[in-house]
């Protein structure tokens, strides 16, 4: 008759932690003063605490570890001894944690979200990429490109580390750093008749057709401009894409308003664009950094934080054609 055989697979035993750190270093304390007194002096703890750390590792462990001497203070058991030994070398593995947690805390490395206006990315971004990464290679960048709206919607949702974007929807969760003001201009095609005026107004405009830049909160933005001025803009076509615009307006369909100007005054169809400034008091947009009030910055955060400030503004402006005076 055959017999059973039974499969035993050993196992670790599993063991919870019952001491702490805190523990550990009373008990240094005392093993090295040889006193409960010294002990709570050295950690500036109460001599009570020193004799329960104690007696608490010595029951977690089974061991006796000091012979108590009436008024002659502590002395290490032979167990005692190597436990001391031990204890000190995980205390000062428990140390080295600490400046490990240092080291990657402070280092500029490891992942950054990057959010960017839609307009401005292909001008500021691509530069203001390349001359970071040269100073921080550990860093892996990765950038969101998008309008006012949904680069803040990317903010409260913690998506994106920072938002290069403008100030003018900027809420009360949202910390906003300012960092260049650029002003309102009007794009024309070259052979417009009034391209070659350094200001115009929206009244001398008022008939003419308009382009809109269709984008969520900046066409809000440009239709106000008008209504500020008791006029109603005579919008013809519209886009989202700024390019679009672009080539509208340099094919004669009409004229536009933006705040960026491409260094490059020519659209995507070749034909050439002309920017006049846009008469009246009327407040630059503000271009600077978004970030979510409360979240705590990574040192690539902060460090790109760092590199913006030094390479935008309003006069250095990467990408942005100056205005010829």
């Amino acid at each position: 008759m055959a017999r059973a055989v039974g499969i035993f697979t050993p196992q670790a035993p599993s063991y919870a932690m019952r001491f702490t750190l805190r523990q550990l270093a009373y008990f240094v304390a005392a093993g090295e003063t040889g006193s409960v007194t010294l002990a709570s002096e050295r950690v500036s703890i109460s001599q009570p605490s020193i004799s329960a750390a104690i007696s608490q590792l010595e029951a977690e462990f089974g061991l006796q570890l000091f012979i108590r001497h009436h008024a002659q203070g502590l002395s290490l058991t032979p167990a005692g001894q190597r436990f001391l030994q031990a204890a000190k070398a995980l205390l000062q593995q428990a140390d080295s944690l600490h400046d490990v947690a240092h080291e990657v805390a402070s280092a500029v490395a490891g992942p950054l979200q990057i959010g960017s206006f839609r307009t401005l990315s292909p001008l500021l971004i691509p530069g203001l990429c390349s001359g970071f990464l040269e100073l921080y290679p550990r860093v892996r960048l990765n950038v969101t490109e998008g309008d006012e709206a949904s680069l803040l919607a990317n903010l409260r949702r913690a998506e994106i580390n920072l938002a290069l974007t403008y100030s003018i929807h900027v809420t009360n969760e949202i910390d906003f750093e300012p960092l260049a003001q650029l002003p309102t201009y009007i794009l024309l095609a070259t052979d417009h008749p009034l391209a070659g005026r350094r200001f115009l107004s929206l009244q001398e405009l008022a008939d003419e057709p308009f382009i809109l830049l269709n984008m969520p909160l900046s066409q809000d933005y440009f239709r106000s401009l008008f209504t500020r001025e008791g006029l109603t803009p005579n919008v013809v076509a519209q886009s989202d894409l700024p390019e679009t615009v672009r080539s509208y307006v340099a094919s004669g369909f009409g004229f536009s308003l933006m705040t960026s100007r491409p260094l490059n005054k020519s659209a995507l169809n070749g034909l050439p664009l002309a920017y006049v400034r846009l008469k009246g008091d009327n407040a630059p947009m503000t271009l600077g950094m978004a970030t979510l009030k409360g979240l705590k910055k990574t040192s690539a955060t902060l460090a790109f934080e760092q590199y913006c400030r030094e390479a935008i503004s309003t006069d250095k402006l990467p990408g942005v054609a100056p205005w010829e005076d």
